[in-house]
């Protein structure tokens, strides 16, 4: 198992500790790669190598049957399995290709009610970028967008990442506007 160091600093709970050196203790996470047996929503699609934090992976992915630790026989037998699907993959990434194309040529503008200057009630997410690109005519599940901070509190013209495939990505520009009063 490959494991890469990543310091960070947390909060002490120790009262005396805290007196003597204001309470900040340096720390250590443990990073793990992971084989990926099911897409996991912001992590990765299905068999793909991907680094998570220690407890992450034990605590959650390994036990829930949604990765395997990435040893050396399971790294031969995932690039074996991807070999033996690689003409399927091709038809795939084609249909994935295409339904990018669709959704590039559209034109989304959100509305939304806004407050004062240009902030919203509320916010913009993943779910409202993906029931705006079904209104157009495209099907596209929320799971594929990633927005930048998850959430939009703002008008403004944002970029949206849309991930079809694992190579299939692309920008997506869209528009948050405000709702006319009627």
């Amino acid at each position: 198992i490959s494991k890469k160091g990543f310091s960070g600093y947390k909060k002490s709970t120790s009262p005396s500790f805290n007196a003597l050196c204001g309470g900040y203790v340096k720390i250590k996470y443990l990073i793990m790669e992971l084989i990926l047996k099911e897409d996991v929503q912001n992590l990765g699609f299905k068999d793909e190598i991907v680094n998570v934090k220690n407890g992450f992976g034990r605590n959650f992915l390994i036990p829930q049957g949604k990765a395997i630790i990435a040893t050396e026989s399971a790294r031969k037998v995932l690039a074996e399995n991807l070999k033996q699907r690689a003409f399927k993959e091709k038809s795939i990434i084609d249909e994935a290709n295409k339904i990018a194309k669709k959704i590039k040529s559209l034109d989304i503008k959100i509305t939304s009610k806004v407050g004062t200057g240009d902030k919203l009630f509320g916010s913009v997410n993943n779910s409202d970028l993906a029931s705006a690109i079904s209104k157009k005519g495209s099907e596209l599940d929320k799971k594929f967008i990633s927005l930048p901070g998850r959430n939009i509190k703002r008008l403004g013209k944002y970029n949206a990442k849309i991930r079809l495939h694992r190579e299939v990505s692309f920008e997506l520009p869209f528009e948050i506007v405000p709702e006319i009063k009627k």
